[in-house]
């Protein structure tokens, strides 16, 4: 009896790890309008990283693939979560180059 309590809680432990869960970006941040062009720059490579872990937790790994064995709407969630960081970081760099060309930044 105590085996299969332990085996239940060690899937639902790897259920909930199976999640995956992509750094959201703010659109507008304090101090924007203070930032210098190479601190502009510094933030678009930053949106970069952010865009290439939301691409990857939308694809095949193993937290998606864990994630649609054991529980498949974990699966949908972390695909619905990735997407709505990209929309975020296609926002925020939208924001960014705004300011970019304000500033007449040169790159």
């Amino acid at each position: 009896m105590k085996i299969s309590h332990i085996a239940a809680l060690a899937a639902v432990v790897f259920a909930v790890s199976a999640c995956t869960s992509t750094p959201k970006v703010n659109v507008r941040q304090p101090g924007d309008r203070n930032m210098s062009c190479d601190e502009i720059q510094s933030e678009f490579d930053g949106l970069d990283n952010v865009q290439n872990e939301a691409e990857d937790n939308q694809g095949v790994n193993t937290a998606n693939v864990a994630a649609v064995l054991l529980f498949w709407p974990a699966a949908v969630g972390n695909y619905m979560d990735a997407d709505r960081a990209m929309d975020l970081v296609e926002q925020r760099r939208a924001v960014l180059m705004d300011l970019y060309e304000d500033k007449s930044c040169e790159g």
